[in-house]
């Protein structure tokens, strides 16, 4: 695998509507089975067909690879990636579950595990990594061996490749996800990360919660949002290490808490830097509704670090209109369709969910928008869209 120049330092401003470069993303595969067949439990909307969302996939990566973006999957990775660190992270996922036996048979069994691991093949590691297996052992009754439960715990959320991590003018961050049983996610994209040569700058920890869905970067300041599934502490991680690498920030306070509108990019997005769109709940809500939005900007003089409140809940309409975007809305049957989590590749260039409203099409046809409709009627059903299946390692500088 060529490695792209990820290493070079990012220290101007970086806009979501700049030149993509290259963009990680997960085709899903066996790991997503256990996750269809109970949705709820598997954090998806509805039941959906496997192979038609891994074929829905691979045709999107095949659209952006036709518009020169270099798209790294995480498959990729690991086929590459130095085996032992594959071990590595495949000692921390694959579990034996000896409550049920103790004493020497116990201390075996561990040792047992550590050898197994030794002995796998590449395959089987990443076999093991993504889904999660647990080995529950019972001694026989006739004391000739064991028996064994078999569990797993697949990742059935990896292909969401844009909750796991940020990426700044710093440079990449990962998250810690809101639910745990996605919490292994972000030690594959760390090691993918660095398998790419480029470590990340910061890992949110303890309390803090960040995910890459609540993050924009917008020319000369950064976009974050605050509430379904990132919070204060996390935002206030970012801050005092300095990762956001801009010298104003936008805090996006989320009051309603719905998971149809779980993260900034589901009801707010940018095409261009005077284009954005917006949900029209958000956009059309009163002050004393939970659809209307507030944010609180921090500021800092150039060439220090540290953050100072400006400005405490403006509203969000206002201060993006302020800024001169021009609004396009999303009505809620678009929104439903996910309309609004398209991924821009370029200056008013963005790649959307394919079967929206003749109304959107047509808005972002006067708006001067080229869309590439993506038919995605499988994968959306897991709660996200296209926006949310690509994490963009790499945009063209942005020079106001």
């Amino acid at each position: 695998m060529e490695r792209n120049t990820l290493n070079q330092r990012m220290d101007f401003p970086q806009a979501e509507w700049s030149q993509a470069g290259s963009i990680l993303m997960h085709t899903p595969g066996q790991e997503l089975f256990n996750g269809v067949i109970h949705p709820s439990a598997g954090l998806f909307e509805y039941y959906f067909d496997v192979d038609k969302a891994a074929a829905e996939h691979k045709q999107y990566i095949n659209m952006l690879e036709a518009n020169n973006i270099r798209v790294y999957t995480i498959r990729e990775i690991f086929e590459e990636v130095d085996i032992n660190n594959l071990r590595s992270l495949a000692e921390k996922l694959l579990t034996y579950d000896i409550s049920h036996i103790d004493g020497e048979d116990a201390t075996k069994m561990a040792e047992y595990r550590l050898y197994i691991l030794s002995q796998m093949s590449r395959a089987d590691l990443i076999r093991c990594i993504l889904l999660q297996p647990t080995v529950t052992l019972y001694r026989t009754s006739l004391n000739t061996g064991y028996a064994a439960q078999y569990s797993q715990r697949p990742l059935m959320n990896l292909y969401f490749t844009r909750d796991q991590s940020i990426t700044t003018p710093r440079g990449h961050i990962i998250c810690h996800i809101n639910t745990t049983q996605r919490s292994p996610e972000a030690d594959i994209i760390e090691l993918c990360y660095k398998h790419l040569g480029k470590d990340p700058i910061l890992r949110i920890t303890g309390e803090g919660r960040l995910e890459g869905g609540d993050y924009i970067p917008a020319g000369n300041m950064s976009l974050i949002g605050c509430g379904m599934r990132t919070n204060d502490e996390g935002i206030r991680q970012l801050m005092e290490a300095d990762a956001f690498g801009h010298d104003t920030v936008i805090v996006v306070r989320d009051h309603k808490f719905w998971q149809m509108q779980m993260h900034l990019d589901t009801y707010f997005n940018i095409i261009d830097k005077d284009l954005c769109t917006l949900c029209s709940s958000r956009l059309e809500a009163q002050p004393d509704e939970p659809e209307y939005l507030t944010c609180d900007i921090y500021t800092r003089p150039e060439g220090t670090k540290e953050y100072t409140l400006a400005e405490q809940n403006r509203p969000f309409v206002e201060f993006i209109r302020e800024k001169g975007f021009q609004i396009i809305p999303i009505n809620h049957q678009d929104e439903m369709h996910y309309a609004n989590n398209f991924l821009t590749i370029s200056p008013r260039h963005i790649m959307a969910v394919g079967g929206q409203s003749e109304e959107l099409q047509h808005a972002l046809d006067r708006a001067g928008v080229t869309v590439e409709w993506i038919p995605l009627e499988n994968l959306i059903k897991g709660y996200g869209a296209a926006h949310c299946m690509t994490q963009v390692l790499q945009r063209e500088t942005y020079l106001p």
